[in-house]
């Protein structure tokens, strides 16, 4: 199939554009920017008339679910939700059961995203068997049959010496090593930032140093290995500057941050809002100030969804015995097209960090639009504003604590692989 997709703004960070260019698609290939390639006809042509077209996102965290939580999600229903958002790459973590520690596993989740067609699905491998955090896993192995990284998801490591031992083999193969940057000792069963929120509402608390003394360590061994390591989710001031300084030092050090925690803060679980439960905890203002900047500046290089579908169950408990984590997906464009409308960052940074940012991290040719690139485009209109509703989500976890909240930029169109998965059928 071929596809023309006119009159649009296309923002293509990765190469430098931000112009009224065509986009033309023949099968799963770009092959024209601007002007068509001789004798191409399009069989559609969609007229992006007022809408940005940039590539399709790329969300470097989403739990998805299947296989063994399929009462939280499954691959179908969160592939949906991702076409709905623009999302064409998806990094699935590891924490499903069995658990990404063998090739069996990757290949049925990989067999299955391809049978759905909605969004391409990619595997993060455990860095442990069974995530255990003793015994490393075969991550050559894993790396054959297309994991693009690998890590502990949110499960600790037994020991420094497991994690050096870890972040050796994943260098002698090039693999990037997710890492979830927290003490478990300084957590201690904590489930909210220990401020003066938690204080008073009597929470077991978490403080900053759980992640900043992990921080610490992990670039330690990072130096000393010369692995390329990546630090999921970052949530404190303390660890920002710390990454900012062994950037500085040509460390191979990169990071994320879950687009929640550029814009909540720990007021938002007063009341004990359980939707706000999340792992790292929502911290303070200067914190969520300093994560802003470094998403600004680049030291942070991707903004993720760090989607966590639950049922409804999950969250309707006592605050400390909820499942920590938001359904993500749907808002991750929604999210970072705020921080534009707030001013602190332009429309092609913010398209930066959702696309060619988090695919460059784990080396992937994707989030761009060049000439031979993936045929992977979101279509939004920035000026379009809609509302998130939980009940019209396609995600099967609706815990997010931003029902009801307004967002810029209405998905029109999502293309995948050179075919039309989305479109809007109506203005939320």
């Amino acid at each position: 199939m071929s596809l023309s997709i006119i009159n649009g703004r296309l923002i293509d960070p990765a190469h430098g554009i931000d112009d009224m260019l065509d986009v033309h698609i023949d099968g799963e290939e770009v092959v024209g920017i601007g002007h068509a390639p001789a004798e191409f006809v399009a069989d559609e042509v969609i007229d992006a008339r007022d809408c940005v077209v940039c590539p399709g996102l790329v969300d470097l965290a989403a739990s998805l679910r299947e296989p063994g939580f399929e009462h939280k999600a499954t691959l179908a229903s969160e592939a949906l939700a991702a076409a709905r958002s623009g999302i064409t790459t998806l990094i699935c973590t590891p924490d499903t059961s069995p658990v990404i520690d063998n090739t069996a596993v990757v290949e049925l989740i990989h067999r299955v995203a391809r049978k759905l067609g909605l969004a391409r699905v990619l595997t993060t491998g455990a860095l442990t068997r069974g995530l255990a955090g003793e015994q490393l896993s075969e991550m050559a192995a894993l790396q054959a049959v297309g994991c693009v990284a690998v890590g502990n998801a949110r499960a600790p490591l037994a020991s420094t010496l497991v994690e050096r031992r870890a972040l050796e083999y994943a260098a002698t193969f090039g693999l990037t090593v997710f890492l979830r940057p927290e003490d478990r000792h300084l957590r201690a069963g904590g489930c909210a930032h220990e401020g003066a929120v938690a204080a008073r509402l009597g929470l077991p608390a978490i403080p900053s140093a759980a992640e900043s003394v992990a921080v610490a360590r992990d670039l330690a061994l990072a130096e000393h290995t010369q692995a390329k390591i990546h630090f999921r989710a970052l949530s404190t001031h303390t660890a920002v500057r710390m990454l900012g300084e062994a950037q500085a030092a040509g460390l191979a050090v990169t990071a994320d941050v879950a687009a929640h925690q550029l814009h909540l803060t720990e007021m938002d679980i007063d009341g004990f809002d359980s939707e706000c439960h999340v792992s790292p905890p929502l911290r303070t203002t200067t914190d969520r100030d300093s994560l802003r900047r470094a998403v600004a500046d680049g030291t942070i290089g991707a903004i993720c969804s760090d989607h966590q579908p639950h049922e409804p169950d999950a969250k309707q408990r006592p605050f400390p015995e909820t499942e920590p984590g938001i359904s993500g997906l749907e808002t991750l464009l929604g999210l970072t097209l705020r921080l534009v409308d707030e001013g602190l960052l332009d429309l092609p940074t913010a398209l930066a960090r959702v696309t060619s940012g988090p695919a460059d991290i784990v080396g992937l040719p994707l989030g761009r639009l060049g000439i031979g690139s993936a045929a992977d485009v979101c279509v939004f209109d920035p000026e379009q504003r809609w509302t998130l509703h939980r009940a019209q989500m396609a995600s099967e976890g609706r815990n997010t604590p931003f029902d009801r909240w307004d967002f810029p930029g209405q998905v029109r169109y999502t293309v995948f692989n050179g075919r039309v998965v989305h479109r809007a059928t109506e203005i939320a």
